[in-house]
């Protein structure tokens, strides 16, 4: 971490919300957000925004929704003025005139979350704002809109820029460590001795990105085990009884669990940058690690599987290796992008499919959406630029040689109610 950064990570641990700093505005919430947008003052704007968030977290469900629904209709644009500005703009360009239609272009509703935000510690709470929206707007296309407008200020408030890497491990402060619990969407962690096994060791670590106006609240994290050749199975690097490893004796370092933390942060994507700093710091901490993969679900595979009415048997190792290297190669969704969301993520980011596992994860979420199936991304740092260009322009998979025979060994066959293969809408 940067000087810079753990500076500004200190100044924003200190910046709260006043507790009950809110006033008593008997006024509608939503004649609030007007009066928010329209204020001239600091002071009376930074009491209408703790106002409005105060309230909207007493809100229900309905209420919310409601509130949602008059930010997208009364702050939303107004196409004739955008119209008659930008023909403004083509016919006479100038500074007055961009600014004109500029003005025009953007929603109320932008300034309207950009004020509420100069609240101390309000970053949270909008991010918690636009959970509420994806979890209740639905397929509302005005409410579609909306979201496009946190995403688009949310991609600037959270640039990489922003973020501040910091290891987890087991001395970090027990609330951080409880919410390392409580995020692990891969492989459920069971209890403390189970974390206290994935971050003790030497040969274990985790890293976290925080933005420094929510210092305890991790964003997205790795775990990362430090291994001597490349894994082909969760149980063995997750083991109760296994020896840990010395550090000097690690060759490979192996990303098993990427773990998206904050559910009004869809969409704006940490991964890459966590993936490709955390591999940069371990590389040179431990010059030993050569090799940088990934163990990853594919949690797509079954449910593709199905609906392709493809037979398949998990007790048969080969055919699941065969039908997941298929798979992960060529069944393809909208945009002719990779059907399975993990693929898509990792290819996205310049790894290559590398290596196709059965038996790897026996757990009942393993064996459910993949048939124990699991595959190795490999990072070579060397060509990761290379590989997403590559990825970006053709959509090509990349893929080693032995991903690419496995594939083109699978064996298709289908059932009489299945859909013929090629038909997918995944």
């Amino acid at each position: 971490m940067t000087l810079f950064a753990d500076l500004l990570s200190t100044v924003f641990e200190r910046r709260h919300r006043r507790p009950g700093a809110a006033t008593l505005d008997g006024r509608p919430l939503t004649e609030l957000a007007d009066a928010l947008v329209g204020s001239a003052g600091e002071t009376s704007g930074l009491a209408l925004a703790e106002e409005i968030l105060s309230r909207f977290e007493t809100l229900d469900d309905d209420e919310k929704l409601e509130f949602f629904r008059y930010l997208a209709s009364a702050m939303n644009i107004d196409p004739e003025a955008v119209r008659s500005s930008l023909d403004e703009y083509e016919r006479n360009p100038s500074k007055a005139s961009y600014q004109t239609f500029a003005a025009a272009a953007e929603p109320a509703r932008q300034e309207m979350i950009r004020r509420l935000n100069r609240v101390l510690g309000a970053t949270g709470a909008l991010v918690q704002m636009r959970a509420d929206l994806l979890r209740l707007g639905g397929k509302e296309p005005e409410l579609q809109a909306l979201d496009l407008d946190f995403r688009h200020l949310f991609a600037s408030w959270f640039n990489r820029g922003f973020l501040v890497l910091r290891p987890i491990n087991w001395e970090s402060p027990a609330h951080i460590l409880e919410k390392i619990i409580a995020y692990e969407a891969v492989h459920a962690i069971d209890s403390w001795d189970d974390l206290r096994r994935r971050l003790e060791p030497t040969d274990r670590r985790c890293f976290a990105f925080f933005h420094p106006s929510m210092p305890d609240e991790p964003l997205i994290f790795v775990e990362v085990a430090l291994n001597s050749g490349i894994p082909g199975s969760v149980q063995a690097l997750l083991a109760e009884d296994r020896d840990p490893l010395p550090e000097d004796q690690a060759d490979t370092a192996v990303f098993y669990s990427i773990s998206n933390c904050q559910a009004g942060l869809a969409s704006i994507s940490f991964g890459n940058s966590l993936i490709k700093q955390v591999a940069s710091d371990l590389a040179a901490e431990l010059t030993g690690l050569k090799t940088f993969v990934t163990l990853s679900p594919i949690p797509g595979l079954t449910k593709w599987l199905s609906q392709q009415g493809i037979e398949w048997d998990m007790e048969e190792p080969d055919q699941m290796k065969a039908l997941a290297a298929h798979y992960l190669l060529n069944a393809k969704g909208p945009g002719d992008l990779p059907c399975d969301p993990v693929a898509r993520f990792h290819l996205g980011n310049g790894a290559l499919v590398y290596a196709v596992h059965a038996d790897a994860d026996v757990s009942d979420k393993g064996r459910a959406q993949s048939g124990g199936t699991m595959v190795n991304y490999l990072y070579d740092l060397g060509r990761v630029a290379q590989n997403h260009e590559q990825f970006a322009n053709t959509r090509e998979v990349i893929a080693s040689t032995e991903a690419k025979s496995l594939a083109a060994s699978a064996s298709l066959t289908t059932t009489q109610k299945g859909k013929p293969y090629g038909q997918s809408s995944l």
